[in-house]
């Protein structure tokens, strides 16, 4: 196939993951990554069985999926790049070779992060930067001006830290997303609003904080008003799972969307997960709660 044209597919592929992922709330299904079609004919976009998805008429490697905490896996790594380990077997064949012409090529791939069973969350465009034979994997980046560095094994300090800002925004803030709206069956937990496309997942303590940790018991599934009065302190969660609005925002009077979205939101429950270990941590909304209350005007005798 020719470049260009590869390329091009490559650019309606990525375009339609996007549009799906983002409908659904940052992740597509196992079965609509098989069942993709593109000018009326079955193109899937991962693998059956295998981590590598390489079509048949494409010259590289198309995606790739990885399992947070399996050794390929390097969204630890100290310099912000992702290792990818080589297709068992004959390291210059097969899947090994397709992956190795995306370094020449430069052709952009799809990550997909198996965050859950049958759930992926993708991260896109990343790029084949380099490989290493010694320690049968490939280097991954998440940016395309990584592809011109002229060793990306040793990367200086603003590389670094630019490496780690990305991956931190496009690897960690994502998958967080999908863990928690998952979780909470893609619906808000206040209002139970279902539109994927307009759920955030909002951290309890938040992200940056010592305790604010990316854990499904660490979030809240929030539409995107509910999470901006949660954010701002007119709203608020008791640790027994209450919401409660702000005494002021109580007392003001105006259309239908403070009425109905959030005055009303005043006393009710929680739409918690299925399961236990998924709920909220009591502790961290009670330490949350702290800073809404304080907003609280207090009563004076």
């Amino acid at each position: 196939m020719e470049s260009a044209v590869e390329a091009e597919l490559r650019r309606q592929i990525m375009a339609w993951v996007g549009e799906r992922a983002e409908a659904n709330g940052g992740f597509l299904r196992r079965d609509e990554l098989l069942d993709f079609h593109l000018d009326g004919e079955k193109l899937p976009v991962i693998d059956y069985s295998r981590g590598i998805r390489n079509p048949a008429s494409f010259g590289s490697t198309l995606s790739i999926v990885s399992t947070p905490g399996r050794y390929h896996d390097s969204e630890m790594s100290e310099d912000g790049l992702l290792r990818y380990a080589y297709r068992k077997g004959d390291p210059w064949s097969g899947d090994n070779r397709k992956l190795r012409q995306a370094i020449s090529t430069g052709m952009p791939l799809i990550l997909f992060r198996k965050e859950i069973a049958n759930v992926y969350t993708p991260v896109f465009p990343v790029y084949v930067i380099d490989d290493e034979p010694e320690n049968r994997q490939f280097l991954i980046a998440l940016d395309e001006s990584f592809t011109f560095l002229h060793d990306p094994r040793h990367l200086t300090q603003p590389q670094r830290e630019y490496a780690l800002r990305l991956a931190r925004q496009r690897l960690h803030q994502p998958a967080f997303r999908t863990r928690v709206l998952v979780a909470y069956e893609t619906r808000c937990a206040i209002c139970e609003l279902k539109h994927g496309s307009l759920l955030d997942a909002a951290h309890i303590v938040p992200d940056g904080h010592e305790l604010g940790a990316p854990t499904v018991t660490n979030g809240l599934a929030l539409c995107k008003i509910h999470h901006a009065a949660y954010d701002q302190n007119m709203l608020g969660v008791t640790p027994d799972y209450e919401v409660r609005i702000s005494f002021g925002l109580l007392e003001e009077v105006d259309g239908p969307m403070l009425k109905h979205g959030l005055q009303e939101m005043h006393g009710r429950r929680l739409t918690l997960p299925r399961r236990r270990g998924d709920r909220p941590d009591r502790d961290h909304l009670a330490w949350r709660y702290e800073s809404f209350d304080a907003t609280v005007p207090r009563t004076t005798t």
